[in-house]
């Protein structure tokens, strides 16, 4: 099992995962760390914890957005049947998602 460390927050915490996984996992600690440091930004430090709690919050729901947006896009292109609909229909939820996804970055940056 491999290891990898990564800053957040200008705190460097070591977290295992699998072989091969590191690189993954190092992308994933740079993305809570840019929430982390816009959240810093807007509200100031608040302390690791408290900050850590409101970037998993913001992410999760952004998660929670993008299944929304991934189920709405399965249910619309089960209904449709030509492949041509399902690429607009792919393109029109992703879309959708990256407006939200800016939407909260927007949020963070303005609150």
């Amino acid at each position: 099992m491999a290891q990898v460390d990564v800053s957040i927050n200008g705190r460097v915490y070591t977290v295992a995962c699998g072989d091969g996984e590191e690189a993954h996992l190092i992308e994933l600690g740079r993305v809570v760390d840019e929430r982390v440091s816009e959240l810093a930004g807007a509200v100031g430090q608040v302390g690791d914890s408290k900050l850590l709690v409101m970037a998993s919050l913001l992410i999760a729901d952004a998660l929670s957005d993008a299944q929304q947006q991934l189920a709405a896009s399965e249910q619309q292109s089960e209904v449709t049947s030509s492949s041509d609909t399902d690429d607009d229909v792919i393109a029109q939820g992703l879309e959708s998602i990256a407006m939200r996804i800016e939407s909260i970055a927007d949020r963070l940056e303005h609150p």
